[in-house]
């Protein structure tokens, strides 16, 4: 039964299934952002209605944390989100107005934005994305809601972005493990991915079809690559080799090992020369022959690059990268939607069950998977090869594990693959430079035992079958050199490294002016470019980012320096003033700011 308006499917759906309503909803993009809102909108209004959403990784427009970041962000949020309908479930969260009659479980969160919310961190369903099927079967849901991009003849609709876990529920209600109804949304903008993301129409009980509701897809910008993003980018890529199998996560360090691959390919003598400057110590340093074949949770967009750049050409019975979801900039949906069918067709969208598991069909899995690099990020990571990914030692939930875990296990379970976890050394809290390699923690994602590989900017920790002092060593090679000696006396005072060890000359020079003179002449000659694949921001905004990361990473001391110092004026930094409004100050707060900002830019 198709309808053409929300409220009307909404009160359809509770005429079908009753007051009594568990709906899943895909991860990330593949939400019916109008039907979700329909139904919490009757839910609110009618409290006898039970209203339970299970899902993962509610997106938001990103809301902006200071007055700065407001005239920087606001302009570019208006451009990339005008028109998006923001959740109403999120919204009332936020303003701590949700009615005890809806619940929210998530087993993925947005990056930090729920740690401040008591309901939400406990409301929170820790899982491995492979297990979020089970959960789900086991709550009874009722129904299944799902944005899906229409065929032209509207007998077969696409689930694009989140075959994810979908498939795998409508295979359990064709089985009779199941009983929902399936409820979609029509958007025209997804891509159409055909394969087993294609289903046919019968596969739905309702559907939202209407040219007044689509939407533009939630397109978060590509981050900026740090030069630290590109040192680990390019350990990283000398421990990938050819005629492998990669995964990747998404953001900046994703990106970094994109370009770094991309450099090993087609420039090569820059990358030897990079990894000569590094002291890279992996092997894997020569052009690809034979290619690489992507096997990734998330068909991150830096895999559309590798596939054009010649890099991703292992072919496993005709595709180039089987991906659980996707979610990226406006370039990537649109990359996607001009593909032709046949090159579509190369990259295929599949349940997450078959990219992050080896069971079901485990032969052939094996037999394609040779060579595996499974590359995933964490926040910390601790002296004996612990990774905390997640969550914080005091119970709070930053993200959640998803798919990280299967990841680590197949790199075990297949016979020549490797897990790689990317940590940044260090990061800034309250302006202050901490240490993200720790002796210790209260939380781990990847428990020791499952140690493998860890790289940061300062270099490659080998850690798999390793005694605790040697795994202790190679943690304190890619340390941050400013923590060294204090972490080193922490191993020695709890007896897990020789009394007599000493950190070897060497490796005393992780710091990142040494990796700024390493790298800044080739980040000059536009070799590690700020975006190496293109973004959504203008080139003024893009000129503005490293001066407004300086002043955000500030200590107040810092401040002050840079507020005494000031800056010269040109034709360059009146662009800027310009776009972030203080080009003609009207207020003490507004000449403050000008001079800061003029400061940052300066060289």
């Amino acid at each position: 039964m198709t309808f053409d308006d929300a409220t009307a499917l909404a009160d359809a759906v509770i005429s079908r299934v009753g007051k009594k309503i568990v709906i899943a909803l895909p991860l990330g993009l593949g939400k019916p952002n109008h039907l979700t809102n329909a139904l919490v909108r009757r839910a609110i209004d009618d409290p006898s209605i039970s209203l339970q959403i299970f899902t993962a990784l509610t997106l938001e427009v990103p809301r902006p944390s200071s007055d700065l970041e407001r005239r920087f962000m606001g302009p570019v949020l208006e451009r990339l989100f005008k028109g998006y309908p923001d959740l109403v479930y999120a919204k009332a969260l936020h303003a701590g107005a949700l009615p005890p009659n809806i619940e929210v479980n998530e087993f993925f969160m947005q990056a930090g934005r729920w740690l401040n919310s008591p309901l939400q961190q406990q409301n929170y369903i820790s899982a491995n994305y492979t297990h979020a099927l089970r959960y789900v079967l086991e709550r009874n849901v009722n129904v299944v809601g799902q944005l899906v991009a229409p065929s032209a003849s509207r007998d077969h609709f696409s689930l694009s972005s989140n075959p994810d876990i979908t498939v795998d529920l409508l295979k359990a209600r064709r089985e009779g493990r199941a009983d929902f109804i399936c409820a979609g949304e029509t958007n025209r903008a997804l891509p159409y991915m055909g394969g087993e993301a294609e289903v046919e129409a019968t596969e739905f009980d309702f559907l939202l079809d209407n040219e007044a509701l689509q939407f533009p897809l939630f397109a978060p910008p590509r981050e900026p690559v740090s030069l630290a993003d590109y040192a680990i980018g390019v350990h990283v890529a000398s421990l990938v080799p050819d005629g492998g199998t990669l995964q990747i996560g998404i953001g900046s360090i994703g990106d970094a090992i994109g370009q770094a691959l991309v450099l090993r390919h087609q420039n090569n003598e820059v990358f030897a020369a990079i990894a000569s400057t590094l002291n890279v110590r992996g092997p894997e340093r020569v052009p690809f022959k034979e290619g690489l074949y992507g096997a990734s949770e998330m068909l991150v967009e830096c895999f559309i690059d590798l596939i054009e750049a010649d890099v991703l050409k292992r072919e496993v019975d005709g595709v180039l990268v089987h991906g659980g979801f996707f979610l990226g900039s406006t370039s990537l949906y649109r990359r996607l939607r001009e593909m032709t069918p046949k090159e579509r067709a190369r990259i295929s969208m599949v349940p997450v069950s078959f990219v992050n598991d080896l069971h079901g069909d485990e032969e052939r899995k094996r037999a394609a998977r040779t060579k595996a690099r499974f590359v995933n990020t964490a926040m910390m990571a601790t002296l004996t090869g612990a990774v905390i990914s997640d969550g914080l030692e005091d119970g709070r939930v930053v993200s959640g594990v998803g798919g990280q875990y299967n990841f680590v296990a197949q790199a075990f379970a297949l016979e020549d693959a490797r897990s790689i976890i990317t940590v940044r050394a260090t990061r800034s809290k309250k302006g202050e430079t901490v240490s993200n390699i720790v002796f210790s923690y209260g939380h781990t994602t990847i428990p020791r035992h499952l140690r493998d590989i860890v790289v940061t900017e300062y270099g490659i920790a080998d850690l798999r079958g390793k005694t605790d002092g040697d795994v202790v060593a190679e943690m304190l090679s890619v340390a941050d050199s400013r923590f060294q000696a204090e972490l080193l006396e922490q191993a020695k005072k709890s007896g897990k490294i020789a009394a007599n060890y000493e950190i070897p000359e060497r490796q005393r020079h992780n710091t990142p002016a040494h990796l700024e003179a390493a790298l800044s002449e080739t980040r000059e000659a536009g070799h590690l470019p700020l975006f190496p694949f293109g973004s959504d921001f203008t080139e003024t905004e893009v000129a503005l980012m490293p001066a407004l990361a300086r002043l955000s990473n500030a200590s107040r001391s810092d401040l002050a320096k840079l507020m005494l110092r000031g800056g010269p004026e040109s034709a360059s930094t009146q662009r800027h003033l310009e776009r972030m409004g203080l080009s003609n100050p009207c207020c003490l707060k507004e000449r403050l700011y000008r001079r800061l900002l003029l400061s940052a830019l300066a060289p």
